[in-house]
């Protein structure tokens, strides 16, 4: 195991930890893929993901004075909160740390339907008011965590719950999701 996994993590580092499949603090492009398969995500979305989450994060995660072999884009769970985008809801701050008051807005600001849950609709308000100017990358990162995260976890009316968004952020969601993928697996082979 890691050094990185002998202490405490920070919140963001919780939360991309499910990925790294071997904990061995370096998350490679195919364990993010195992980890998308893991939570539900098919095989495009998956193999997608692998290829812009680490492209994207991966150079801004790598140790210093180290240089990782070209095209490996490795995502160091050490230094993941260096990889923190723009356009977002600033629930994480630059340290990585959770911030209360920040995951609380988000519900008092935009939760209209329901004060516990999004709609998709409050979700798009959300996104787009979270936009900074002329930051892209920022915009398509938010956008496409929020909307795999709705289409995975929304309930059979269109929510999605503060729960289970809480849970993402401090990363037990993605474990969740896992447990209950296999779980399923277990009981169609019984049957």
């Amino acid at each position: 195991m890691a050094d990185v996994y002998k202490g405490e993590l920070t919140p963001l580092q919780r939360h991309v930890s499910f990925f790294d499949r071997n904990k061995d603090g370096v998350i490679y492009p195919s364990e993010t893929y195992q980890g998308f398969r893991a939570i539900g995500c098919g095989v495009a979305l998956s193999a997608a993901a692998a290829v812009f989450v680490n492209g994207g994060l991966g150079p801004k995660t790598v140790l210093e004075n180290e240089k990782p072999a070209p095209f490996k884009f490795p995502i160091y769970v050490k230094n993941i909160h260096r990889g923190k985008h723009g356009s977002d809801s600033g629930v994480y701050d630059s340290n990585g740390r959770f911030v209360p008051e920040k995951f609380e807005e988000i519900f008092k600001k935009y939760a209209h339907t329901r004060p516990d849950a999004l709609t998709g609709k409050e979700l798009q308000e959300m996104m787009k008011a979270n936009r900074e100017p002329k930051d892209l990358k920022g915009w398509l990162g938010g956008f496409t965590e929020w909307k795999v995260l709705y289409s995975l976890c929304k309930d059979k009316d269109g929510f999605l719950h503060k729960d289970t968004v809480r849970a993402v952020y401090d990363g037990s969601l993605f474990e969740r999701l896992e447990q209950e993928r296999n779980s399923k697996k277990e009981s169609s082979k019984k049957k």
